[in-house]
């Protein structure tokens, strides 16, 4: 049963946080076939790097409605109104964790509340585990702005519990899978205009070096340049507006710019 009391088929519509990734186009399908209701979705560009158009040819492919299909530019709004604050605050989770993948999700939540609002949905749903914080992040924010508002969140109602059961009911349901998307990856990655992060199997045994692979947006610290950069970095009433003299034409491109000068040298922005 979903969170808000509603039973299977008792939802009509439904915005899903969408990647246009396998296990989003598997949810995707799975809330067609064990809900029976509309599905919308919502992709978000925060800047993590990848075309956003094949993630609407997928939902079109599996029966998605074009006007159903919703896909934000946010990359502004997120550096403006949730990174050069929490910049600000100087906020780290419990004393030493960056919040990098975690300060986008209540954006991502507002948005879909806001889709919700807009088509006449009934629910959300998120692709986030049942194990982690995610989840929380997500339905804090739904229940915040909507609090009436019904949570599916399937990876704490299904049988799928593994990549093998997965990948299977990708098959049956004709899903296309990436050939690099058939085994088990060697580390998850979540990225956006801000960070990315890598974590999980090959990096959690400390015995073991990181391979050279793991690092998308910086290069290996030992290939880095042997003579030392120095960059300046303006603030203007406590966010950065301008690199090295240059003022970018907002937080975004200002993000982006030490974005662009971190992975030159190796380091991270």
């Amino acid at each position: 049963m979903a969170l808000g009391g509603k039973k299977k088929g008792d939802v009509k519509k439904v915005v899903l946080a969408y990647s246009g990734g396998l296990d989003t186009s598997i949810i995707l399908k799975w809330l067609q076939t064990t809900y029976g209701c509309e599905v919308v979705t919502f992709t978000a560009d925060l800047g993590q790097g990848e075309e956003l158009g094949p993630a609407r040819d997928k939902a079109i492919l599996l029966g998605i409605k074009p006007e159903n299909i919703f896909i934000e530019d946010l990359r502004e709004e997120f550096v403006r109104d949730y990174v050069f604050p929490m910049f600000r605050a100087n906020t780290v989770y419990e004393g030493q964790y960056l919040l990098g993948t975690s300060i986008a999700r209540p954006l991502i939540g507002k948005k879909q509340i806001e889709i919700a609002e807009k088509v006449g949905a009934d629910a959300v749903c998120h692709g986030a585990t049942g194990k982690g914080n995610d989840q929380v992040r997500f339905e804090l924010t739904y229940y915040a702005l909507k609090p009436d508002v019904t949570v599916i969140a399937p990876w704490r109602e299904w049988d799928l519990t593994s990549r093998t059961r997965l990948i299977e009911f990708a098959e049956q349901h004709q899903i296309p899978i990436a050939k690099d998307k058939r085994g088990e990856a060697p580390f998850s990655v979540d990225a956006n205009l801000l960070h990315a992060s890598s974590e999980g199997k090959v990096l959690e045994d400390p015995s073991q070096e990181v391979p050279d692979y793991v690092y998308s947006r910086t290069g290996d610290p030992e290939a880095a340049p042997d003579k030392a950069q120095v960059i300046t970095v303006e603030f203007t009433r406590g966010d950065a507006t301008a690199i090295d003299g240059k003022k970018p034409t907002n937080s975004a491109s200002c993000t982006a710019s030490a974005g662009s000068i971190s992975s030159r040298i190796a380091m991270s922005a």
